[in-house]
């Protein structure tokens, strides 16, 4: 059985703590990859940079990406995603704060499978991150993968 892994893609460590926090509260145990950047991102996912040594075979259940990060920017990451044979079919969720209706058109356009605004609040953060978890995790049947 493949180790099913969150790839949180997240700049602010202060959203970082909460996701794992909230994560943690909901007993959501998977293994959470953190990339705190869209260059570091894409590095992971694709086996270069310090990565290169990485097994490819092991890709994540699915990818939590914040729109709003330094060097490549969410949309980046998420076209260069979806511009992969190998990463095209792993659900993306754009996490993020922004409420622009132009990011969310440009998320879905470029193919995210969710967007999900982050909470304010601690409490409804610890829910959607519950029910994101839930989901995506448990309940969804991803694509299967090539060997």
């Amino acid at each position: 059985m493949e180790n099913k892994f969150i790839l949180l893609v997240e700049d602010n460590p202060d959203d970082v703590a909460l996701t794992l926090r909230a994560f943690k509260q909901n007993k959501i145990l998977n293994e959470v990859i953190v990339a705190r950047d869209g260059e570091e991102a894409l590095d992971y996912l694709f086996g270069s940079g310090k990565n290169k040594d990485r097994n490819m075979i092991n890709l994540p259940a699915v990818i939590l990406l914040d729109l709003k990060l330094p060097k490549k920017d969410g949309l980046e990451v998420l076209k260069e995603i979806r511009g992969n044979e190998l990463t095209r079919l792993i659900p993306v969720v754009i996490l993020t704060s922004s409420r622009q209706e132009d990011d969310i058109a440009a998320g879905y356009k470029l193919g995210a499978n969710s967007y999900v605004r982050k909470p304010v609040d601690f409490n409804d953060f610890v829910q959607a991150s519950k029910a994101l978890g839930l989901y995506w995790l448990l309940y969804n049947e991803p694509p299967p993968r090539k060997t």
